[in-house]
């Protein structure tokens, strides 16, 4: 089950929030919740209350636990520039770009498949040249046209 929630148009660099959103993508809801308590950045409040929102909107529409959910997918999009005007000496005005961004969050209630950790990833690899040896060493006997087994015979130095 995918519970989405959305936040558009906060006025925060997308950039910046994407820094608080790399703390918490792939995490359990209480984990990243306590991760956003704790974490010292304008959009941290914001991203909050959307996973709150989001945790909200999964235990009343599915019936589902805080406990259960993690975050499959959380992404922070460009949204709509404000663009201003800072003037300057002799009649020059420079650019100012306001930037807005738009956070989408999925979460869902079963956990991923935990991955192979360096230790069986190494096993793995090292069993794998031995298996391959092991297959080249097995080889069926030659045959001669006859079908008969080719023997090898030792040659005599003269």
């Amino acid at each position: 089950m995918e519970i989405t929630a959305k936040l558009s148009n906060l006025r925060t660099a997308p950039r910046k929030v994407r820094q608080v959103l790399d703390l918490i993508r792939g995490k359990t809801v209480l984990e990243a919740q306590s991760i956003l308590l704790f974490t010292v950045n304008k959009s941290a409040r914001s991203v909050s209350k959307l996973l709150n929102s989001a945790v909200a909107s999964a235990k009343h529409e599915f019936h589902l636990d805080e406990a259960n959910l993690f975050i499959l997918k959380i992404t922070a999009d460009e949204g709509p520039k404000l663009k201003r005007w800072h003037p300057m000496s002799r009649g020059r005005a420079y650019p100012i770009i306001k930037r807005s961004s738009h956070i989408a969050i999925i979460l869902t209630d079963k956990k991923p498949a935990d991955k192979q950790t360096k230790e069986e990833r190494r096993a793995a690899k090292m069993v794998k040249p031995l298996v391959q040896n092991i297959k080249t060493e097995v080889k069926k006997p030659a045959r001669n046209a006859g079908g008969e087994v080719k023997r090898k015979t030792a040659k005599k130095k003269a």
